[in-house]
């Protein structure tokens, strides 16, 4: 850990050294004295983690001192140290952005060493949170994040600017594996509520019966299990973002819970009649036609206007034309530098047989493909016979079929258990959806063959 800069402004000369020499015990702490109020603000732009300051100068007040380093730096915390025991002082300088307000007495030097701690502390939690927001800022840069020239891309992009700059819930349609909840991220990480929470729920993924109490959290003893209070993803969102991914496959009746929500901005934990408010951002994605879904009786109509928001289609990887080259050099830098690998360069033959691909598991399916063959690559170059399909064998004649959405997924899912040996948990992270999902899939698949 680097050193914690303390600057002492004490006019008592023998009281200053003892709270150097204590504070010092710390061997965290680097401590400076001064005695005066000028010779301290002439050395304020060094920038101290922390100070403390007698309120009682020989050539100005505490007062006086305070103001002038907060206009500098408001962040710095400053310790008001003070030879009386005056409560209205005390409340007034914590006004006016004091940390803490300490009298001089026999036990101040071991508050004095507590309270320094607890500023150090808070300090260098700020200052991960910081560098944390800068790193998943630089992170989520449109730059960054989602890659690609191409025409269909451009439309996506505008889309993506106007929904930063402003509140709507945002809509995100497009295939398995297009991105949609990097677009989620990006849009609340370049939006001004980026230093609130980004919270993901997928509906998919969690069975019926508990997605309210997901949603909604609940109060200890709602139900049998419910041994203490726990919030749900709308608070943890609040001023946030909330990301409801795969929306299309939520329950009818849970559909209404949520419709309440969205238009009130209050809901109830489970087991509660008390009313929680909350204010959050909600971006929905879902692979299905909403619109269709609500001709079919399987959406709110009222909530598919509510949450339609501002619409985002993203176009699958095959219509992305030269993106695939691109994203596939973005995804060998990237794996490269997270696995200390020299960078490779795809050979022309490899690139012909990755743009001549039609990748029906989109970017993420891109992404599995680059990483297996940089490992399989034995020279500097990434060749053809590198370029690996097998973990979607079967999926060429798949697409020549005639069939639904929602068959074509089954038939995916069917595909991936038949690879990894019907290992349901293996396959539900392969795809990144719920174990619920797939069973849910072959139970519908199921009856669906009884009826036949």
């Amino acid at each position: 850990m680097s050193s914690f800069k303390i600057f002492v402004v004490e006019d008592d000369r023998i009281l200053a050294r003892r709270m150097a020499y204590e504070l010092e015990m710390n061997p965290d702490f680097e401590v400076e004295m001064f005695y005066d109020g000028e010779s301290f603000l002439k050395r304020l732009n060094e920038s101290p983690d922390a100070i403390t300051l007698d309120y009682l100068l020989p050539d100005t007040t505490g007062a006086e001192v305070l103001i002038k380093i907060l206009s500098y730096n408001p962040a710095i915390p400053v310790l008001i140290i003070s030879g009386q025991k005056d409560i209205v002082t005390a409340l007034n300088l914590m006004k006016e952005g004091a940390y803490d307000y300490l009298v001089k007495s026999d036990d101040m030097i071991k508050k004095l060493r507590n309270i320094m701690s607890n500023i150090q502390e808070k300090v260098m939690l700020q200052r991960k949170v910081h560098a944390l927001e800068k790193e998943i800022s630089k992170k989520y840069r449109f730059t960054n994040l989602m890659i690609g020239k191409s025409t269909a891309m451009v439309p996506v992009f505008e889309l993506m600017e106007k929904a930063i700059r402003s509140n709507i819930t945002v809509s995100i349609y497009g295939e398995t594996g297009t991105g949609k909840e990097m677009v989620a991220k990006s849009i609340h990480y370049n939006s001004p509520r980026k230093n609130q929470g980004f919270v993901a729920i997928n509906v998919s993924a969690i069975p019926r019966e508990l997605v309210e109490s997901e949603l909604f959290g609940f109060e200890k003893g709602a139900f049998t299990g419910a041994q203490q209070k726990k919030f749900g993803k709308f608070e943890d969102a609040h001023l946030g973002t909330l990301f409801l991914d795969e929306i299309g496959d939520m329950d009818i009746n849970m559909q209404t819970k949520l419709l309440r929500v969205l238009q009130d901005g209050e809901f109830s934990r489970l087991g509660s009649n008390k009313t929680q408010k909350v204010d959050c951002r909600v971006i929905i994605a879902t692979h299905k036609n909403l619109a269709a879904e609500v001709k079919k009786g399987n959406f709110r109509e009222d909530l598919y206007y509510r949450l339609l928001g501002l619409p985002i289609e993203l176009p699958p990887l095959r219509s992305r034309g030269s993106d695939i080259v691109l994203l596939a050099h973005h995804f060998i830098r990237r794996f490269s530098e997270e696995n200390n690998l020299p960078v490779k360069e795809l050979s022309s033959e490899a690139i012909q047989k990755l743009t001549s691909y039609h990748f029906p598991g989109n970017v993420r399916e891109l992404q599995a493909v680059i990483e297996l063959a940089l490992v399989l690559s034995n020279s500097k170059t990434i060749e053809a016979s590198d370029i690996n399909f097998n973990s979607v064998e079967g999926m060429e004649d798949l697409f020549t079929k005639d069939l639904s959405l929602k068959e074509y997924d089954y038939q995916i899912v069917r595909i991936y258990l038949e690879k990894f040996d019907n290992d349901i948990p293996a396959v539900a992270e392969k795809l990144e959806i719920g174990k619920s999902t797939i069973y849910r899939m072959l139970a519908e698949e199921k009856k669906r063959k009884k009826r036949r």
